[in-house]
């Protein structure tokens, strides 16, 4: 008899799948197990069962109830950016190093497709998830994986203090490159972001204008530009449509310091000669560029092993206190910067 239309909506159970094949839960179960207790008749009896009423998925989660699956699932919101690709080498050291593998996801900073993908990494039987939380994400996203039991930690972002998280110091980072823009005579400093509101973009605008007041500076000089580095070159006029024309720029990240290098050359200035420009991340490229960029280093290689050990720390003890591990960052002095004085000069 074929199941109803209610029954494949639901749940398919190894018994469901025992008792369509006339046979004991105990031995659909040694099936799975690829048992040779089971007769070749029976086991392809109960195979073609599991296949008719679409067992796919239940045998994985069965599996993973008596065993781990030794994978990670990993979920980031930007795959172009190398600052992820940095990030995802020092995850995948850890896990590499415990005997595991990791499975790589691109959310594109879309709640929607964040939740999809996170029922995917379910479904494949992950141990547990490092999760760079999409904009927009709720804290009651990750209590629902609470429920499901699988273990998360967040990476980069964070949206509950109920997870553990492994971050940058972003604050300290633009505390950093305000403090030595100032040491160079700079007093009109301009934050240029892009992109959607999250815990790191809160962070750094934090940093910024607390910085600029505890040199008793104005912080009025926030300026969004595109997300495309292409788009962010030809916005670089944005710079200087404020009411104070800015002599320095600290940004968001190192995308939008390529970006505005490249307008500020189209519009005949040189960084490091006309103006300041300082990124934010330090991703390999901030050394090929020329003159070299001035940036901080976040260290993401650093946040993705803690973030990873962070990770399976919580698969070895699912009652241990949720803990944050924030890495410091570090001002790298390149060529992108000049003294006030020498440009007035």
């Amino acid at each position: 008899m074929m199941p109803s239309d209610d029954r494949k909506k639901s749940r398919v159970t190894l018994l469901d799948v025992a008792q369509h094949a006339g046979v004991s839960r105990a031995t659909a179960s040694l099936v799975i197990r690829n048992s040779p207790l089971v007769g070749a008749k029976t086991r392809a009896k109960v195979e073609a069962v599991m296949q008719e009423l679409g067992y796919v998925y239940n045998v994985g989660a069965a599996r993973l109830r008596a065993e781990k699956s030794r994978t990670v699932g990993v979920i980031i919101p930007n795959l172009t950016n190398p600052f992820f690709a940095e990030l995802l080498a020092g995850i995948e050291r850890v896990i590499d190093s415990a005997g595991m593998v990791v499975i790589l996801a691109n959310s594109g900073d879309l709640t929607e497709r964040q939740d999809v993908v996170m029922r995917r990494m379910r479904e494949h039987g992950v141990d547990g998830v490092i999760l760079c939380p999409a904009a927009g994400t709720e804290p009651a996203m990750l209590d629902g994986l609470d429920e499901w039991g699988l273990p998360v930690v967040q990476a980069l972002r964070h949206v509950s203090g109920r997870t553990d998280y492994a971050g940058p110091d972003y604050i300290g980072g633009v505390k950093q490159s305000v403090d030595y823009l100032v040491s160079l005579g700079h007093r009109s400093i301009a934050f240029a972001v892009h992109g959607q509101v999250h815990s790191a973009y809160r962070e750094r605008i934090e940093g910024f204008c607390a910085a600029m007041h505890g040199h008793g500076l104005s912080d009025d000089l926030i300026v969004k530009v595109p997300e495309k580095i292409g788009d962010i070159s030809a916005s670089a006029d944005l710079l200087f449509r404020q009411e104070r024309q800015p002599t320095a720029a600290i940004c968001f990240n190192d995308v939008i310091a390529l970006g505005l290098s490249a307008g500020l050359f189209d519009k005949g200035m040189q960084i490091g000669r006309d103006f300041s420009l300082v990124g934010f991340d330090d991703v390999t490229d901030a050394e090929a560029l020329r003159p070299r960029l001035t940036s901080v280093s976040t260290a993401p290689e650093t946040v993705g092993e803690n973030a990873a050990t962070l990770l399976l720390d919580r698969l070895a003890d699912r009652e241990r206190a949720v803990r944050r591990v924030i890495t410091p960052t570090e001002l790298h002095i390149r060529q992108s910067c000049v003294s006030i004085a020498d440009i007035d000069a």
